[in-house]
């Protein structure tokens, strides 16, 4: 399951098709000599704190709203809450279904900063479900509830109006 964690890594850092074309490139490098210039993508500061845009819910595309959707109906399914292999099974396909919501996001700027900030504590809750210790897996199934549902303290998309 460390792959799992490595691979999805990688994605957080290349992913969302944030691409800086070979202009943006130039003209950052070129202005290096002055000024030092963050490109408006940075993955650097992914620590799992998300805040508001100035008070305002930051606008997501549809599709990752639809994914987290879709991650909140598998948690609203599971029912076998006594059983370690199920929570196997369960993290598994929340994992396809995380790994679908980053292939599928196309935001930018702050707003995709954010998203990040949101999604990367998936990876350590995603750990939980896969313990030999059921008390551990329950804790981690009840914490991912909570910060799926909090997906829509900081989130809105075209679909939610």
């Amino acid at each position: 399951m460390k792959s799992f964690l490595l691979i999805i890594s990688f994605v957080l850092i290349i992913s969302c098709k944030q691409k800086p074309e070979k202009d943006q490139i130039t003209i950052e490098v070129q202005q290096e000599t002055t000024d030092v210039i963050e490109p408006e993508e940075s993955h650097e500061n992914i620590d799992g704190t998300v805040s508001l845009n100035n008070g305002e819910l930051w606008l997501a595309n549809p599709e990752t709203t639809e994914g987290i959707q879709k991650m909140k109906k598998r948690m609203s399914l599971f029912n076998n809450s006594e059983n370690l292999e199920a929570y196997v099974i369960l993290k598994a396909g929340l994992e396809e279904d995380f790994t679908e919501l980053f292939e599928k996001c196309t935001m930018k700027g702050e707003a995709h900063n954010q998203l990040h900030n949101y999604l990367f504590p998936f990876l350590d809750l995603f750990d939980g479900l896969e313990t030999s210790d059921l008390v551990v897996c329950k804790k981690s199934f009840s914490e991912l509830n909570i910060h799926l549902n909090e997906y829509s303290n900081y989130f809105k998309s075209k679909i939610d109006n």
